[in-house]
């Protein structure tokens, strides 16, 4: 098992919170943010891959004053540890942050949700819907779907994505690029967003979780994102934002579509030019329209 480093002073400057420790049932170390006012109401944030809680700082500063904040980092993520052998399965990741909101107290959820947080968020709402408040949905999925970008794809190929991923970080590093548009990372977000996969060994749920993308029916994931997708329905009295970076490699306008199709009642706010980390690139218009979302 991998144990992160301390917080250089550069990454403090950049992410200046305190982290908390959390033991999944599994027995895993989970790292998670527990910013703003105590309370029994919380904005939960969940990030997918290959970020981490890195990707939600700016929201998390700007809403600390008046929201708890909760942001975990999905083990094997972030500042969570990192084991080689460990249930990287959709099911698993729904049933740890389960574990975490239980063990926090927390009785109403406003979620926040990218990439795989989607798939994850929604598979807990659909366990524990009398939690779910506001919803926000960013660049994310919780249904199946047969797109795969090529980019993607080949990291899933036997013997050679492993390589990439892991040995190359061939997913985390052109991420950093890939996922922006409108604006490239400074260097010190870079920094950021790759500070926790730096070997092959702190790599293992990146690659994890590229394997873990269902496809088919047969797929081991397959029936947690059938149970998210199917409850997604009962959401639709739920206040819902989606704010959408339109020059997103891997989700597209045809996701886009499928949520507007799912929430008719969201407000949809669409940000042509902003890439796939539409909270980082569209960052000055996404937060204010969070903001005032949730203080609704």
């Amino acid at each position: 098992m991998v144990t992160p480093a301390p917080l250089p002073a550069w990454l403090a400057r950049e992410y200046p919170f305190t982290p908390q420790a959390f033991t999944t049932p599994a027995g895993a170390r989970l790292s998670y943010l527990d910013e703003g006012p105590r309370a029994d109401e919380a904005v939960l944030m969940l990030h997918g891959n290959p970020t981490w809680s890195f990707y939600y700082r700016r929201l998390v500063r700007d809403l600390a004053p008046t929201h708890r904040c909760i942001v975990p980092d999905h083990v094997g993520m972030g500042l969570s540890a990192r084991p080689e052998a460990y249930d990287y399965t959709l099911a698993t990741r729904i049933a740890d942050l389960e574990a975490l909101v239980a063990a926090l107290g927390v009785k109403r959820v406003h979620l926040v949700v990218h990439d795989w947080g989607g798939a994850i968020g929604f598979g807990f709402a659909a366990r524990h819907p009398e939690l779910i408040g506001r919803i926000v949905v960013l660049n994310t999925a919780a249904f199946a779907s047969p797109r795969l970008p090529f980019r993607i794809a080949v990291c899933r190929w036997p013997v050679l994505g492993p390589l990439l991923v892991r040995g190359c970080n061939g997913f985390a590093g052109p991420a950093t690029w890939m996922a922006m548009h409108r604006r490239p990372l400074t260097p010190v977000e870079r920094r950021g967003y790759l500070f926790p996969y730096g070997s092959w060994d702190a790599r293992a749920a990146v690659s994890a979780f590229v394997q873990d993308i269902p496809r088919e029916p047969g797929h081991r994931s397959w029936a947690a994102l059938a149970a998210a997708e199917a409850g997604l329905a009962q959401f639709r009295d739920r206040p819902v934002l989606i704010a959408w970076g339109g020059r997103d490699f891997c989700f597209n306008d045809t996701f886009l579509a499928r949520w507007r199709e799912v929430f008719p009642q969201a407000r949809c706010e669409r940000f042509a030019d902003a890439g796939h980390y539409v909270l980082e690139d569209a960052a000055d218009e996404v937060i204010p329209l969070i903001r005032a979302h949730l203080a609704k």
